[in-house]
């Protein structure tokens, strides 16, 4: 049997997963709350594991004043547990002396007994220095926001006036944002739901489907989701499927779908559309769409495909719409993924924006006369967003940019960006483009 370990050790070796391994927060967190002792501590290392991503940069900035010389590299796990410390002195409402006491208690969990003390002293001399280490700390802009410096960078080079709110932003906690489903009742019916079962929700005005929880709950304490009557997913993602107005009759290719949020709200706004196609290049995130569609009694075709390569997947009929969910920095959901901050690298991104024109240019011939293609990202880059859509309309003719008049976001020279935080949505930009019949 294997050992059972508490909150604070389990948070190490998930941590662990994402700074040595490079497995996302997503992955590694479920596959190590197995090993917890008390399943009552999991939201206690979800808060740790969450925190340390999402203020890491800082942590590690203060973590390095109270350090006499940096830890060696097999000794990741005592850094881990030495930023959790801090998080929980910094940012959490526990006891000091309980952090303090915790903490080092977990030094034995992880086998690294000798750094009992060490740990105990980085603690105790951050309680004793604590202003003059958190102002220092600051004097720094990359360690004031928490960000990696090349991040913070760009965020300032794409959003020289707001650059500092879109910091702040990606360090706020995110809403849990649900999308009713309209064939399983009204938004109005389904609050009254929740209210009955003393969640306080309240409508998000700029969409007709969506809803905020003001605390996030398990899914399965949500009334009704087993049935397929709601589903989380955040306002901005949801804008996809009103954005493309899918209608009875039409072929539609919902492209990199995984993990099928806007596979499933296509079909529940539009039913009696003639056929949904979702591909994803990962065949592991694909059963995640087929999970979705199983709950919400949905019906697509699944296929494991690189939407760069339509020659290996597709059958030869054109598509009425699609939707190019393209793959992306991810810099405008940061606040719902913290642990992007340790694991995207500024070399990605050219290695991105050179993908989505390689994704464009090779579905484009997929899509009929007359058709729509609606480009999102989940990135606040330009290069990724509307610079990206120019450069595609300048080789591409027979496309035309179609304007997006609703009130959300902001329009750029091509499309809408959300930035994070906008009407308490996660950052997105879309952009719908229009195949000319001639």
């Amino acid at each position: 049997m294997k050992q059972k370990m508490k909150a604070r050790a389990v948070a190490v070796k998930v941590l662990l997963r994402v700074v040595v391994d490079g497995r996302s927060l997503s992955v590694a967190l479920p596959e190590q709350l197995v090993k917890l002792s008390d399943p009552a501590e999991r939201p206690l290392t979800q808060e740790l594991c969450y925190g340390v991503m999402r203020y890491g940069v800082r942590l590690e900035a203060i973590a390095k004043q109270l350090l006499n010389k940096p830890l060696k590299r097999k000794d990741r796990d005592v850094e881990c547990l030495i930023l959790l410390g801090l998080y929980q002195l910094i940012y959490m409402r526990i006891p000091p002396h309980a952090v303090v006491a915790e903490t080092v208690e977990a030094v034995n969990a992880i086998g690294k007994g000798w750094a009992r003390g060490l740990v105990n002293a980085v603690l105790r001399n951050f309680q004793r220095g604590e202003q003059k280490l958190l102002a220092k700390a600051d004097s720094t802009p990359a360690d004031r926001y928490a960000h990696p410096e090349w991040l913070l960078a760009m965020i300032r080079r794409g959003w020289p006036d707001e650059w500092q709110a879109i910091a702040e932003g990606n360090n706020q906690y995110p809403p849990m944002v649900l999308r009713v489903n309209p064939a399983h009742g009204s938004r109005e019916a389904y609050l009254q739901r929740l209210q009955g079962e003393g969640m306080a929700a309240t409508a998000l005005t700029a969409l007709p489907t969506a809803v905020v929880l003001q605390q996030p709950v398990e899914v399965e304490r949500l009334p009704g989701f087993g049935a397929g009557d709601v589903s989380v997913q955040d306002g901005a993602a949801q804008l996809a499927a009103w954005l493309l107005n899918p209608q009875a009759g039409e072929r539609l290719l919902d492209a990199c779908a995984a993990p099928g949020g806007k596979c499933c709200h296509l079909l529940e706004q539009a039913p009696e559309v003639k056929e949904v196609v979702a591909i994803d290049i990962d065949e592991q995130r694909l059963q995640s769409v087929r999970e979705n569609l199983t709950r919400l009694n949905l019906q697509a075709e699944v296929i494991c495909g690189d939407a760069s390569r339509p020659d290996v997947w597709w059958d030869g009929q054109q598509f009425d719409r699609i939707l190019l969910d393209a793959p992306c920095s991810a810099s405008g959901v940061i606040r719902r993924h913290p642990d992007i901050k340790q694991l995207r690298r500024e070399e990605d991104i050219d290695r991105l924006v050179a993908l989505q024109g390689e994704i464009l240019t090779a579905l484009w011939p997929l899509l009929a006369p007359g058709g729509l293609l609606l480009y999102a990202t989940c990135s606040i880059f330009p290069q990724e967003n509307h610079l990206q859509i120019e450069r595609f309309l300048q080789t591409h003719h027979d496309a035309t940019a179609q304007s997006v008049s609703d009130s959300w976001g902001r329009a750029m020279p091509v499309g809408r960006q959300l930035l994070p935080g906008d009407e308490g949505m996660d950052g997105f930009y879309y952009a719908p483009l229009l195949k000319s019949t001639g």
